[in-house]
């Protein structure tokens, strides 16, 4: 039979009393270790630490700003609920239920003013939590994706909401009859807009180093998804531009008196103003003067891919929403 040797000392009680003198004396790591295996808590990463990685990847990808507030907006209404329903914040925790509850509460399905929103932007907002938390899983930040059984509502896009020619033409109209150093400006923001379709954040982002106005374009260096385009502006419109910018080489091309880049609520205050001078009642965002563009030029032209180009979308799909909204021209094929 082997030799195993002698058996191991066991402690005798001063030895393990002088070990827990030692260990209770010194808050030393051992001491933390043991304390540890029986009280800690695993903590998981909260949505706000993950939603800035989130979009620390997004700017890394190359997203736009646009984009990015956008996850920002939906992620911090999800972030809001979760606190007033008592929950801990912690993305491990937020289930498929969760995310359901949220997604009946009013403040996911109403804007702040009570008003119900759009059927599309609730499913933009669906899409926001879909792609954010497959990525946390993807990332490894999350042991299953939440989001997973969350599906995009059907339905069908809203018609484009264009002004008339009516309310076209008395809104250039007024403008041309404006005074001043404001009215000028404003004249040539909305001409640009009614005349190219240029989008308002491409717009205001524009300087006057990416014009050239003798060719006829423009450098639209922030158009949607970050991407650059060219865009060809109409002989009127480049003479509007040049009455306004005067001798001006660089700097942004529409300012405010203070010499700040407009914004985009801004704009958005000085349309109503000008629409309710030109005595158009409804209101118009100035999103609709893309629209309103796109219109008139599907309307003249009839062709779809020329209109696909001037607008720049990406997919022929985006720019068919513009085919059957002309209630003009059924009408008056109805009655011919």
């Amino acid at each position: 039979m082997d030799y195993l040797g002698p058996p191991p000392d066991l402690p005798t009680v001063a030895g393990a009393l002088a070990l827990r003198k030692r260990l209770v004396g010194e808050p030393a790591a051992a001491a933390r270790g043991l304390k540890s295996q029986y009280t800690r808590r695993e903590t998981y990463m909260q949505l706000q630490d993950a939603l800035r990685g989130y979009l620390r990847q997004l700017e890394a990808d190359g997203r736009s700003p646009h984009t990015r507030a956008q996850y920002a907006r939906h992620l911090g209404l999800l972030a809001r609920w979760l606190t007033a329903s008592g929950h801990s914040g912690e993305i491990e925790h937020v289930g498929h239920e969760d995310l359901a509850r949220f997604l009946v509460a009013p403040g996911a399905r109403q804007r702040e003013d009570g008003v119900p929103k759009r059927a599309s932007s609730t499913n933009c907002l669906r899409s926001s939590l879909r792609t954010f938390f497959a990525w946390q899983h993807a990332a490894g930040n999350l042991r299953e994706n939440p989001a997973r059984l969350v599906r995009r509502a059907i339905c069908s896009p809203g018609p484009p909401r264009a002004l008339s020619e009516v309310e076209r033409k008395a809104l250039l109209d007024t403008l041309a009859a404006g005074e001043g150093w404001t009215a000028r400006r404003d004249h040539a923001l909305f001409t640009l807009m009614l005349g190219t379709g240029m989008r308002l954040g491409a717009t205001l982002a524009l300087d006057v180093e990416d014009l050239d106005l003798e060719r006829g374009e423009l450098a639209a260096r922030h158009m949607k998804g970050g991407r650059s385009e060219r865009v060809l502006v109409p002989r009127h419109v480049s003479e509007h531009l040049r009455g306004w910018l005067g001798a001006r080489v660089n700097g942004s091309v529409f300012r405010g008196r203070g010499g700040d880049r407009l914004g985009a609520r801004q704009v958005a205050r000085r349309l109503d103003h000008w629409m309710e001078r030109a005595g158009i009642r409804r209101a118009a965002s100035p999103h609709a003067l893309r629209h309103t563009f796109a219109m008139d030029l599907l309307g003249r032209t009839h062709d779809l891919v020329l209109t696909q180009a001037a607008l720049h979308h990406r997919s022929i799909a985006s720019t068919l929403r513009y085919v059957g909204a002309d209630e003009g021209r059924l009408r008056a094929a109805l009655e011919a």
